[in-house]
């Protein structure tokens, strides 16, 4: 029998977290206090305690250092297509996700509240952010496949996924955003059910 409990995390997996977490949290701190532009690498490093190489290791870019919860982000997104309830369109839990999503960052705390006014008040780093969530669009496809039995390289996966990660975006400043979310994933859901196979 297979055992599945986790793998502990190793002494020196824990000290690399840490230390990639106490930077991430460091330039966020000094970026809300100063703005992204007025702080450099060297400043976030020493505030850090570590050396600007180390910095770099972990954070390849500047930008990195605002976005240090992608991957977790993107298991949340494949997970919605993976997991969803029996009987539930693929673009239907992909709205169920976008709209919960949208949810927890207007209801949430002050703290996340500010790093949104930072995001989007930076060009750098919305621009790094657009890219960084399309990003996703490989793998949320290649989920978007597995489920739908359709071949990997299918592109109407590749399309529904692109248009499943713009639809929130380009309906933010709508009057209801919850509305807009989910007449933009109904289009795509009605598209889908003639693609599908049907089981």
């Amino acid at each position: 029998m297979l055992d599945d409990s986790p793998v502990p995390i190793g002494r020196r997996e824990r000290k690399k977290a840490a230390t990639r977490q106490a930077i991430a949290d460091a330039a966020l701190r000094l970026f809300l206090e100063r703005g992204y532009d007025d702080v450099g690498i060297r400043e976030i490093a020493d505030a850090a305690d570590v050396s600007t190489t180390t910095l770099f290791k972990h954070f390849p870019v500047k930008e990195a250092l605002v976005f240090d919860e992608a991957e977790d982000v993107e298991k949340s997104l494949l997970s919605a297509v993976r997991d969803r309830p029996s009987g539930q369109s693929i673009p239907a839990a992909l709205r169920e996700h976008a709209l919960r999503f949208r949810r927890a960052g207007a209801n949430s705390t002050p703290e996340f509240r500010a790093f949104l006014d930072l995001v989007n008040s930076t060009p750098a780093l919305g621009d790094y952010h657009r890219a960084l969530w399309l990003r996703h669009t490989t793998s949320l496809a290649q989920a978007i496949a597995e489920a739908g039995g359709l071949p990997a390289d299918d592109p109407a996966c590749t399309a529904l996924a692109h248009f499943a990660l713009e639809a929130p975006s380009s309906v933010r400043d709508h009057h209801d955003a919850d509305e807009a979310i989910t007449s933009a994933f109904d289009l795509l859901d009605r598209g889908w059910q003639n693609i599908a196979p049907q089981p």
